[in-house]
This record gives C-alpha cells, sequence and structure tokens, in this order.
C-alpha cells in the first residue's frame, strides 16, 4: 500500500492507494501551521502498512537530494511552515522511501499517468488560482534541476491597456502578479467566480496566459498542456488563449489542434493526489 500527501496552501489531503491511481482513502487536513497539522498528517499513516510515501507539496521546497535541506520547505510566506523539514519528519514516522516533489509536478505525473497526458512522455501541468504554478514532465522524468520550476514568475509583456502594478510581492507583474486568483480580484474588484460574465475579465486573463504557454511551448515543446486550478473552470479562459496563441507565435512552429492540446485535468481535482501515489510509487 502506498501512501499519499497532497500539500496545499490551505489543506493537505492524505491518501493511500495503490500504483494503479486507485485511492482506498482519503482525508483533509487544514493547513494551519506544522505543530497542529503535521500530527494529523502522521496520525492518518499509522493506520495503515504503507510502503512508501509520496509527497507533493506546497514552495518553495528544496528537491536537490545532495543539498543539506533536501526535503525541507524553504521560504514560503507561509507562517508556521518556513525551513520546515518535511521529508525529514515523515521519514522519522515511518522510516519509509519517500518520493518529494513539488505539488504541480505531481500533479503533471498525476495526468501523465493516468489523465489527459496518458502514453504521452511529455506534458506540462499549469495551475491558475491562489497562485500560478507549473509542472512538466519532459521524456518522461519530472523536470528539475539546481530547483524545481517557478514558471508562475515568468515576466510578460503588458496588455497596453493594462494599468494594473501587479500584485505579486516578489515581482510586481509578473505572470502570478498579473493574472492569479487576488490579481484578479485587485483589478477588477471582485472575486473570480463573481465576474463569469464579464468578457473582458477573461479575455485579459486568456492574453497573459496565452503568452506564457507560448514560452513554455517554445522552450519545452510539450505535447499536451493542462490548464488547472479556479480558473479552468472559466469557459472564456481557453476561448482567449485559443485566439491570442496563434497571433502570438505567428506560425513560427507548427501548433495541434488547440482544442486537444490545451485542455483540462481529465483527473480532475485528483491530480494532485494521483501523482502523488506515482511519487511514492517512484521511491519505492
Amino acid at each position: 500500500m502506498l501512501g499519499a500527501i497532497e500539500a496545499g496552501g490551505t489543506k493537505f489531503v492524505c491518501a493511500v492507494g495503490d500504483e494503479k491511481g486507485t485511492i482506498m482513502e482519503r482525508i483533509q487536513i487544514p493547513t494551519t501551521v506544522a505543530e497542529e497539522t503535521m500530527p494529523q498528517v502522521i496520525a492518518f499513516f499509522e493506520k495503515y502498512n504503507i510502503e512508501a510515501i509520496g509527497i507533493g507539496s506546497f514552495g518553495p521546497i528544496d528537491v536537490n537530494v545532495e543539498s543539506p535541506t533536501y526535503g525541507y520547505i524553504t521560504s514560503t510566506p507561509k507562517p508556521g511552515w518556513k525551513d520546515y523539514p518535511f521529508v525529514q519528519t515523515m521519514k522519522e514516522a515511518f522510516g519509509v522511501p519517500i518520493g518529494f516533489n513539488t505539488d504541480v509536478n505531481a500533479a503533471a505525473l498525476g495526468e501523465a499517468s493516468f489523465g489527459a497526458a496518458k502514453g504521452l512522455d511529455s506534458c506540462l501541468y499549469i495551475t491558475v488560482g491562489t497562485g500560478i504554478g507549473a509542472g512538466a514532465i519532459v521524456q518522461g522524468q519530472l523536470l528539475q534541476g539546481w530547483s524545481h520550476p517557478e514558471m508562475g514568475h515568468i515576466l510578460l509583456r503588458r496588455h497596453p491597456n493594462d494599468t494594473f502594478q501587479g500584485k505579486c510581492p516578489y515581482h510586481g507583474d509578473c505572470l502570478e502578479g498579473l493574472a492569479a486568483g487576488p490579481a484578479i480580484e485587485a483589478r477588477w474588484g471582485e472575486k473570480g467566480v463573481d465576474l463569469v460574465e464579464r468578457l473582458e475579465v477573461w479575455d485579459l486573463e486568456g492574453y497573459y496566459l496565452a503568452q506564457a504557454l507560448m514560452q513554455y511551448i517554445l522552450i519545452l515543446s510539450p505535447k499536451k498542456i493542462i490548464l488547472g486550478g479556479g480558473v479552468s473552470h472559466q469557459e472564456a479562459v481557453f476561448a482567449a488563449i485559443y485566439k491570442y496563441l496563434p497571433e502570438l507565435l505567428n506560425d513560427y512552429v507548427p501548433l495541434p489542434e488547440l482544442s486537444d492540446y490545451i485542455v483540462r485535468p481529465e483527473l480532475g481535482d485528483d491530480a494532485g493526489i494521483t501523482g502523488a501515489l506515482m511519487l511514492a510509487e517512484r521511491a519505492k
């Protein structure tokens, strides 16, 4: 039996399952501070005979196995989690192999294993919600190097009519600062869920996301792009991306049919936790 943790900024999803992605039992635990959340996480897994545990975590995290802080949540602004030894804590509790990566890399792995990118050796998973993050599979392997990808913080060309200063505390008007949920709310004065009928909101959102996808396509050339998170529920965002992306690329590289190439997660909200099971399987 495999253990899986999808560690998010608002909740932890913990599950047990198997190498086929079947989830047998799961719980949700609020993400408060480590001293409160982690004992509940450990208590859940103590009921099972776990062979390995996979963790897909919010970040930034240290995924460099040569680093003295490998397995840590590092410079996160989330109170109570900065410099937290996540992998070490789980190792001490259970003594089993631990697979550790970002939540978005885990979601990419889930979709590549059992979802929209099944059968492909490359894909990109991007989530647009409270923040923007992306994970990638390249030649069957999770993309990471010195650290893990932080594709939500690339710089973009501003829309000529957009004077919003940006919401990212680190970079101001990077992709996340211009297009994540808090940016939408700050720019328009309402939460995204209350702006469904405002097509100009989603046209601008698609304009920025299309720029980001252009860069990811030119650099990574993924065989499938999966757009998740709350913003992916807005149909108008996809229409705007399909409109702007070909204009931006301007026939420089060929594109497949966009409605088959840029899609929603086939696993829905289970992409991350399913991917965490696969991290556990790979760690065995």
